[in-house]
């Protein structure tokens, strides 16, 4: 199986985006997750929405808007009730995790490896096969 972050952006406008694809795909909707961190002194979180693998093809995507947002447990923000909003409407919860910021990570690409490592290790999506 193929588990991949696809980058939407920042989580500014293209949040709505991301909104829209866990609407539009309410039928493979699997998780809506918040990860906090910290950046240079400011309290962040990265928006994803994770997808139940395609039949056929095995391949898992992971929506995410990177490190744009206020951390809501912080700083409340109309962004995250949106999209906390969504999670109500899709009968879901929001997985909150805190994690390293990407910056610690010489690639963005080890950085979300990093992620897929934690969500495997808390089930929330298949182990490596």
């Amino acid at each position: 199986m193929i588990q991949r972050f696809i980058e939407i952006g920042e989580g500014y406008s293209d949040i709505y985006e991301l909104i829209e694809i866990a609407m539009a795909s309410q039928h493979r909707l699997s998780h809506l997750a918040a990860f906090h961190t910290n950046i240079k002194d400011r309290d962040v979180t990265s928006l994803a929405v994770i997808l139940k693998p395609t039949d056929p093809g095995d391949f898992q995507p992971l929506y995410v808007c990177r490190e744009g947002t206020p951390n809501p447990n912080i700083i409340p923000t109309k962004r995250y009730d949106l999209f906390a909003e969504t999670a109500r409407i899709l009968n879901k919860e929001v997985i909150q995790l805190t994690v390293k910021p990407s910056t610690y990570f010489n690639e963005k690409e080890l950085f979300y490896q990093y992620l897929i490592g934690i969500l495997r290790l808390n089930h929330y999506i298949a182990p490596l096969q």
